[in-house]
Parts: structure tokens; sequence; C-alpha cells
């Protein structure tokens, strides 16, 4: 029987289940085991969900510009852009169907005024689930799937979104070789999100020191990004959304 957001089951034996909506995703459940002597525990989120990664579809640049549109009028005097990100606003790539957005701001003072305006919509502010530098919003159910995201200019969060689509959206041959990969991850761990993220990391940290990302902020990316998906938690990198 399918679990709700709110139930909490404790199974026989070294897997307990908790939170069944943790990570901010719907159908998901945290499995945590307990390991050695010292009885460590060692957490996985086996999303109810099936991961799907699609081969690349015209029609998603379109999709994000009509969102953009319903979006830009109620930010245009606070923000700088709406940014088309994620594996879908790169040409060719295979990516899971759902459009990802960041709505840029030039400092963290428009933050506020953002959010409110975006309530307006109908998007409902999430914080920034963990990843600093990058507020979260739930959209509206009647729109096309989409995660969006409110950044300022100089943020870490930004930058890494935008390095990788730029640089795989001029390096044709690594977008073929990181669509097949996602595409074996989704094969191979249909719903396991932490697996197919884990999977993933090495090759967009490679993205990233090949399109010069300051070293410092590389190391921030991936120290979080490994601490995040060992304890469960919602990754700081592009890795989720990719």
């Amino acid at each position: 029987m399918p679990l709700s957001g709110s139930t909490r089951k404790v199974l026989a034996g070294p897997l307990r289940v908790r939170d069944a909506d943790a990570g901010g995703q719907s159908g998901t459940i945290v499995l945590r085991s307990h390991r050695g002597s010292r009885d460590r525990a060692h957490t996985r989120r086996i999303s109810m969900r099936t991961i799907v990664v699609l081969d690349y579809d015209p029609t998603w640049p379109e999709i994000f510009e009509r969102l953009r549109s319903e979006i830009w009028p109620a930010v245009s005097d606070v923000a700088l852009a709406v940014e088309h990100v994620g594996s879908t606003s790169v040409p060719g790539l295979a990516a899971k169907p759902i459009i990802d957005m960041s709505v840029v701001v030039p400092t963290d003072a428009e933050i506020a005024v953002a959010i409110e305006r975006l309530a307006t919509l109908g998007y409902v502010h999430r914080g920034n689930l963990g990843v600093e530098g990058r507020e979260a919003f739930r959209s509206p159910d009647e729109l096309p799937p989409h995660h969006l995201y409110l950044c300022p200019r100089d943020s870490i969060g930004l930058a890494n979104h935008l390095a990788v689509r730029d640089y795989l959206r001029t390096h044709p041959e690594m977008a073929t070789e990181y669509g097949a990969l996602k595409k074996r991850l989704a094969r191979e761990y249909p719903h396991d999100i932490d697996r197919y993220i884990d999977g993933k990391t090495d090759l967009i940290l490679g993205i990233l020191r090949a399109s010069n990302f300051p070293a410092a902020r590389l190391e921030a990316i991936e120290r979080t990004n490994r601490m995040s998906v060992g304890q469960g938690g919602a990754p700081a990198d592009s890795a989720r959304r990719e």
C-alpha cells in the first residue's frame, strides 16, 4: 500500500523506514541500516517514484519559455533574469522530463521581495533545503513539471548551474556521454535517488573542473554533495537536477 508523506512504519530487522517525505520528494522513504560495532547509521532514500531519463525533447525550451512568461512580469522589477538550467536546457541531452529554472536577483536584498512576488503566482517557498544561496519553491500543480529556484547573481548555486549548462552546450560529445550515463544509472537504480546521484557526481565535478570552476567552490560543492547523499539529505550540486 503506498505510503503518504506523513506515514511512518517500523520494519523488523536492520532496516527502519522514517519520514516518508524526507528530502522534499513526494513518495520518498528513507531506509536506515545500522552497521558495525559502533552502530553507525547508513541512510539511503528509496523513491516510490521511478527515475525516468528520456531522450532530449525539443519542446522543453518551449515549456521553459511558457513558464518564464508567467513568472517574469511578477519579478521583472527586482530580478535580472529567469535562467533555464539543468539538463533540459542543453540541446540533445537526455534528461528527466522536469524543467529546472532559476530566478536571478542582484543581491540577497531582493530575495524577500521576490519570494513574495512568486507567492502571488502560487509558488510555495521551501527555504534553501541545505543549499546556501539558493531558495527552492514548490510549484503549482496545474503547471508543467518544473523546479523553480531563486538565486543571487553571485551565488555558488547559480554559478554551478550555469557552468555545467554552458559547458555541455558547447561540448556535445560530453553531453552524449553524460546522457548515456544517466540512462544507465536510471536503469540500474530506478527507485534509488542516492545511488543515481552518486553515480553522476564524479562526471559533474569533472565538468566543473573543465569549465575552470574556482577550486574553493568546487571543493565546497563536492564536500556538501557527498555529505548530503550519505545522510539522505538534499544534494547541493547539480547532480540531483541534471
